[in-house]
């Protein structure tokens, strides 16, 4: 394919040999290219504002700004653009959050080819796609109480808060990553634990620990 395929592909991701997968199923396919590659959010971005595209294949661990952060940016810079969020992290813990912040999609790392191929051809035609297996737990659980998921009630700055600490990073880590002041993430923090009826982080990296919630 050229890059006047159909569909044209921006894939960001911070491993070089999950690009270069993702670009050969991508541009082996039918009517569809990749037509840019990032390692990284502030990459993402500027490639986003200069290169002419339909949808973005974004992991969501990066490692200089967390993945819904990026998401939120393109959709507000760039509202007709189509993001696929792509994981090694659970769909049930992620997918809905994703979905929630303008994601029109969702694929773990261990999907199939095909069904990499299934994503982009769906969203392209204007479609929201999660796997079949989501499908079926949500509905599943509709009407039903999330018993012991707490962290489902967190705002995603929460929630990420959540999960940097879990993985060991400070307060002051979290601050200087994420651009804020250490009392706004102080802020966060109390109010997680508040949240989740949890005490102290070493109750938090267990919580998160135990419902996979970091790698």
């Amino acid at each position: 394919m050229t890059e006047n395929a159909a569909i044209k592909i921006l894939i960001v991701d911070d491993h070089a040999v999950v690009r270069e997968g993702l670009k050969q199923i991508i541009n082996n396919a039918q009517d569809m290219a990749v037509i840019g590659e990032a390692e990284n959010g502030l990459e993402a971005i500027r490639l986003s504002r200069q290169l002419d595209y339909q949808i973005m294949l974004l992991e969501i661990a990066l490692p200089d700004r967390n993945g819904i952060d990026i998401l939120k940016q393109i959709k507000k810079e760039s509202p007709h653009v189509s993001v696929i969020m792509f994981s090694a992290h659970r769909e049930d813990q992620y997918a809905v959050r994703a979905l929630k912040s303008g994601a029109s999609g969702y694929l773990g790392k261990q999907c199939s080819a095909t069904q990499i191929i299934t994503a982009i051809k769906q969203v392209a035609s204007g479609l929201k796609y999660i796997s079949p297996a989501l499908a079926q737990e949500m509905a599943n659980n509709l009407n039903q109480e999330y018993e012991g998921e707490l962290h489902k009630t967190l705002s995603d700055r929460e929630f990420q808060t959540l999960t940097m600490i879990a993985s060991g990073k400070s307060v002051s880590d979290i601050a200087k990553e994420l651009s804020l002041s250490v009392k706004t993430i102080s802020e966060y923090r109390a109010r997680l634990l508040l949240k989740m009826k949890l005490r102290h982080n070493a109750e938090l990296t267990h919580y998160a620990i135990k419902n996979e919630l970091v790698e």
